[in-house]
Parts: C-alpha cells; structure tokens; sequence
C-alpha cells in the first residue's frame, strides 16, 4: 500500500485554482474599498459626522439583497457579509473619530 497521495483530478485542480483566483481578487477588491472608507471615515471625523449612518446602511442592504438576487447569490448571506463588513468599517471610523479628538 502507497502513502502517496491519489492524484488530484484535473477537473478539481481547475476548479480549485479558479477559486484560488477569485479569492485573490476578493482580497484586492476588500482592500481598495477600505482605503475608500477610511477616507470617507477622515472626512467623518473632520467634519464631526458620526460614524455610522443607519439611513446609509440601509439603503446599502437593499441594494446588495438586490444585487444578490440579480446573481443568484443568497441574499441573507450577502446581507451577512455586508453587516460584517459595515462593521468593521464603523469600528475604523470610530477609531479615526477618536484620534481625531486626540490630536485636537
């Protein structure tokens, strides 16, 4: 009996190395929407606007649930992944609030 590994079928490694490529480009893409908001959280912060906007937020959800559905994607799960997103980005905006304060 061998311990080598069974090879992998060509159709599997296509498919894994898709996937490889489209988290790649998930992560770029989730990098240069934080560069925007926290740009969008300095502006906040020097203009004393709070860092959440709820009527923003909700407008976003709708948007994305109907995205969602235009891709066939399930949209309580791209509503989750939009709430976990939006939180870390208030969670940034609080910080920079802060130490907005903490420079004055």
């Amino acid at each position: 009996m061998s311990d080598l590994p069974a090879p992998i079928p060509a159709d599997l490694a296509r498919l894994r190395g898709s996937i490889d490529n489209i988290d790649a480009a998930l992560v770029h893409l989730l990098a240069e929407r934080f560069k925007a908001t926290q740009q969008v959280g300095h502006l906040k912060a020097a203009q004393g606007l709070p860092a959440s906007d709820p009527g923003r937020e909700a407008e976003q959800v709708a948007r994305l649930r109907d995205l969602a559905h235009q891709a066939d994607l399930d949209p309580v799960f791209a509503e989750k992944f939009l709430a976990f997103i939006v939180s870390e980005v208030i969670r940034h905006h609080e910080e920079i609030a802060q130490a907005s304060r903490d420079d004055s």
